[in-house]
């Protein structure tokens, strides 16, 4: 945290968010059939927050997925916004690699975990973390722990490395005990990266010169606060590692599901489309179980734009 920062100031306010953190209505979500995405191009689909689908001919990468409808050790807290939830385990196709970053409850949810333990064929994650997923069932064989800079052969033409993330780690009281990572996805061609949660710093710029360029960054975008600058970044930072990663395109994660911050909900979005304008930084804006497709469909509409209206939905 900030020098300025205490646990307990961070505690009230986050017991106290503003109105605004939260949307009026419920969010637009789209529904896409994810056992028939098309054949070709990489396809990304984002379930909100850091929650999404990579999907490429057949092979089908799921990330950090949260589809319980909360990010929090108990149900009634941080409760994902209306409309924001509307996909679960039995939407998903059978995953062929799981990718967990770190064990923070907004990116290791159990009850997803356990639902779909059974149809995951293996599961990358950091280092330490892999007793967490044992608890929701996952075989210890499917699962690799890796420390940054590891690289794995997953299948063939699928490479997968870790690498450094700016950040900690813990569930519960504990903290620490395993690590956090963000990844580089080299899919039969195509070079994506799987952020994580990063505060800014030069790392992403040595990612960039190692692994780069990226066809696609999903970068964390929102959940930041002055009071604790170094583990997350604001969007103009992010579009700045989007930058550093030399990454065509930049879809911005970490936000339109959960309130663990109290900026308006959609600041991030608004936020860094103006700053990727400014940086002439490519940047895709889907609605939430909206396609991606890599060197193909990149939604760009400014959708958040209409529910800027305030009411209180928690």
């Amino acid at each position: 945290m900030s020098p300025d920062a205490s646990f307990l100031k961070v505690l009230v306010n986050f017991l106290n968010k503003p109105k605004t953190a939260y949307p009026s209505q419920p969010l637009p979500a789209v529904r896409t059939d994810l056992k028939a995405l098309p054949a070709g191009a990489p396809v990304i689909i984002w379930f909100g927050h850091s929650s999404y689908l990579v999907h490429h001919n057949g092979f089908n990468v799921l990330v950090d997925p949260v589809l319980s409808g909360h990010a929090s050790p108990v149900p009634f807290m941080v409760k994902a916004f209306p409309g924001s939830n509307i996909y679960a385990v039995d939407d998903l196709p059978d995953i062929d690699l799981l990718i967990i970053t770190h064990n923070h409850y907004d990116h290791l949810d159990q009850q997803t975990l356990r639902r779909l333990r059974s149809r995951v064929k293996t599961v990358y994650t950091a280092l330490g973390v892999g007793r967490d997923l044992v608890k929701c069932g996952i075989p210890a064989n499917l699962i690799t722990e890796m420390d940054w800079w590891d690289a794995d052969e997953v299948a063939p033409g699928v490479t997968l490395t870790a690498t450094p993330a700016r950040h900690f780690s813990g569930r519960g009281l504990r903290r620490g005990g395993s690590l956090w990572a963000s990844f580089v996805l080299q899919l039969n061609g195509s070079r994506i990266y799987v952020g994580g949660d990063s505060g800014y710093d030069t790392h992403f710029k040595t990612i960039g010169e190692k692994y780069g360029p990226f066809d696609l960054a999903l970068l964390e975008t929102g959940q930041y606060n002055p009071s604790w600058p170094n583990i997350h970044m604001n969007p103009e930072e992010a579009v700045q590692a989007a930058v550093d990663l030399r990454a065509e395109v930049f879809l911005p994660v970490h936000w339109s599901k959960f309130a663990l911050a109290y900026h308006p909900w959609y600041e991030p979005a608004e936020r860094a489309v103006k700053a990727a304008a400014a940086q002439d930084v490519r940047i895709t804006t889907p609605r939430i179980g909206e396609p991606v497709i890599l060197g193909g469909d990149m939604p760009g509409q400014h959708w958040w734009e209409n529910l800027k209206t305030f009411g209180n939905l928690k």
